[in-house]
């Protein structure tokens, strides 16, 4: 792990006065000292951190201080219950104020903010906007789980009337407002950005039977996975009648009496729409601990160790605005999802309440979203990301069906697996499909959470039955083709890779290649795998051959038959003509 998450040694800093026992915890018995324990913020880091701080320590002192209304609540589920998805309101808050009072005993302060903090004096000074006053707490420890803010582009227009960002219980009910409030011709969106909640946003909004539009400054939607694996999304949106604008920012928002009528794109492009939805990202909120001294990691975030202290071993912070140990690089960064916020506030917890708690496991990223009838999800590092970051990788691409093909309504999967050439470590994975990638995502996170190899995905007892999945997976199936590689086996070749001064050979049916023929090739010759053996003479042994199928398994079976029948150098196209035609769409 890098430096930065060790500031205070393993066992986080001095050891507090406070400890309620031993560290084996076998025999803890309650502390002699009334601890006071600031937390602020709440949704999922300062929450947990403040329920876990309660069940360590009964007698601790807890202040829970919330700048809005609503203490905690489940934001991840706010566009579905714009959509009608989730019908009540009331199942969004997680936790009351109320209950949290009555069942943790926490003294929690909703409508407060925290604007100072003072760590000599190690006072916190809060501003009520309730009362319009302030007033200093004094703290022993101190949670900050300040959270990160939407962005909001400084555009004109941005101001007007209908253009929204989705990031609080208020701002979903205002949203709710004037989906409800649009009727007739006017009923017409546009969403800023095509990420994880911009896509949430637009399936909602079509299912509230909005016309949308979805602009994405980058050239294709969701651009945390490798572009062709979401061509599928993209279809499904069109399908859907959504209309998708990539490769173009918004440049201004069009107005009319201070009402939105539109927006205007970098290429002078103009759309129509009455609503505008924000979907552009998050900027972590550091003001509180820029101020106080506190140091900040490489990617912008607040920088702790592995018990997420920060700089000061009396502050911790969570959530958001915290960097995480990316696994697969070892280095820190910000990942703003509720899964490690709630994982490092329950830490943080404990480690305040304690002095003790187990260390923050390393983050993968793992991501899913839905969109209409296609769920894409990824763990780890995609190709796109670790050439960026200068790591050497190979990719492997198999499409397969969710579960038995012969059992009804089996529906094709693409599983994509990077890995390191060398060592066969686990770097990442995305799968795309209409059902089974949340399974196969979430079977390789684990993996990966121990180091796992594609040796070790080859080798995983994964539940079979014909409505599940298959007794080869297709986990199973991209780990044998990385291994394959690594053995010398069958050499892959990229789905985009350029193939002028290749021999390319198709070895599917003729009924096939006429049906969907192999794109982004000036020539293919056709040999079928059952023909090819007597139909050696027709190619050029010395002559670098690139081998096709539908999706790769045909063509793995070729190349091994040219490979021992002298052909020089043999590739195999990974994912076949199928995954090729999703990058280049025609001829």
């Amino acid at each position: 792990m890098p430096v930065n998450r060790d500031f205070h040694g393993p066992g986080g800093g001095r050891e507090a006065k406070f400890v309620l026992g031993p560290k084996n915890r076998k025999d803890e018995k309650m502390s002699e000292t009334r601890l006071r324990i600031v937390i602020v913020g709440g949704v999922a880091g300062g929450a947990s951190a403040a329920t876990r701080a309660r069940r360590c320590n009964e007698h601790a002192e807890i202040i829970l201080l919330e700048k809005d209304e609503y203490v905690s609540f489940a934001n991840c589920g706010m566009p579905y219950h714009i959509g009608g998805e989730i019908t009540e309101r009331s199942r969004l808050l997680v936790a009351t104020a109320q209950m949290l009072r009555k069942r943790f005993r926490l003294d929690v302060r909703e409508r407060t903010e925290a604007i100072r903090i003072d760590r000599a004096a190690k006072i916190v000074r809060v501003r009520s906007h309730a009362g319009e006053k302030e007033y200093d707490i004094p703290y022993d420890r101190l949670i900050l789980s300040p959270g990160a803010a939407p962005i909001v582009p400084r555009v004109e227009g941005v101001d007007a009337s209908g253009v929204y960002s989705l990031r609080s219980i208020a701002d979903m009910d205002r949203i709710c407002l004037a989906v409800g409030a649009t009727a007739g011709p006017s009923r017409r969106a546009i969403v800023i950005g095509a990420g994880y909640i911009g896509l949430e946003m637009v399936e909602q909004l079509v299912k509230r039977e909005f016309r949308v539009s979805l602009v994405e400054l980058q050239t294709q939607v969701l651009p945390q996975m490798d572009p062709e694996m979401v061509t599928t999304l993209t279809q499904q949106l069109k399908q859907a009648k959504v209309d998708v604008y990539c490769g173009s920012g918004l440049k201004r928002i069009l107005t009319q009496n201070g009402n939105t009528t539109g927006v205007e794109l970098d290429n002078g492009q103009q759309l129509e729409g009455s609503l505008v939805i924000l979907g552009m990202g998050v900027r972590p909120n550091t003001k509180l601990a820029q101020d106080a001294g506190l140091t900040m990691g490489k990617t912008g975030g607040i920088a702790t160790n592995a018990f997420q202290q920060t700089s000061d071993p009396e502050i911790y912070a969570v959530g958001d605005a915290v960097e995480y140990v990316f696994r697969p690089t070892g280095q820190s960064m910000r990942i703003a999802l509720a899964g490690p916020a709630n994982r490092a506030g329950r830490l943080a917890g404990e480690h305040a309440a304690l002095g003790h708690s187990s260390a923050m496991a390393p983050v993968l990223g793992t991501a899913i979203v839905r969109v209409f009838e296609q769920t894409a999800a990824m763990t780890g590092m995609t190709v796109k990301s670790a050439r960026f970051a200068g790591i050497v990788c190979r990719s492997v691409t198999v499409i397969a069906g969710q579960h038995a093909g012969y059992y009804p309504n089996a529906q094709p999967l693409t599983l994509k697996l990077v890995y390191c050439p060398t060592s066969g470590r686990v770097l990442g994975a995305q799968a795309v499909g209409q059902d089974g990638s949340d399974k196969r995502i979430d079977v390789i996170a684990t993996a990966m959470a121990f180091g796992a190899t594609v040796r070790d995905l080859a080798g995983l007892d994964l539940a079979y039955a014909p409505p599940f999945g298959s007794a080869k997976d297709p986990i199973h199936q991209a780990a044998f083709t990385a291994i394959n590689e690594m053995d010398g086996f069958g050499e892959m070749l990229d789905a985009d890779a350029d193939l002028s001064g290749w021999q390319v050979v198709d070895v599917r049916t003729s009924k096939e290649i006429s049906a969907t023929p192999l794109t982004g090739c000036a020539s293919v010759i056709a040999i079928p795998v059952d023909e090819l053996r007597d139909r050696l003479g027709e190619l050029n042994p010395e002559q670098p051959t690139v081998v096709s199928c539908g999706v790769g398994i045909r063509g793995h079976v070729a190349q091994r038959i040219l490979r021992q029948s002298g052909f020089r150098r043999v590739v195999n196209l990974t994912g076949g003509a199928t995954l090729r035609r999703r990058i280049f769409p025609e001829n």
